[in-house]
């Protein structure tokens, strides 16, 4: 779980490395988790609490992905390589 958390290692490479299955993995996590919560000295803050803490300053960047026409070349018959079909088994 800590290489979960700590390192933001995928649940399929932690797999990997011991040898167990992904959902193994999820399972592990989850039930460590839980522990921690019910013990009382692992928490969190809800995100009430972190949007009520202090001024947020927000910034937004918009990115504009409107299509646009691209120019290709015309196809013309020059361009084409011309080969004998006599040639090809």
């Amino acid at each position: 779980m800590l290489e979960y958390y700590r390192e933001y290692r995928s649940m399929i490479h932690m797999a990997f490395d011991y040898e167990v299955s992904e959902a193994t993995v999820s399972r592990t996590i989850k039930e460590i988790e839980s522990v921690l919560l019910k013990s009382g000295k692992f928490s969190l803050p809800s995100k009430k609490a972190l949007y009520e803490e202090g001024d947020i300053e927000l910034e937004y960047i918009l990115i504009d992905a409107t299509e646009c026409p691209v120019e290709r070349p015309k196809k013309s018959k020059d361009d084409a390589i011309v080969g004998k079909r006599s040639n090809i088994p």
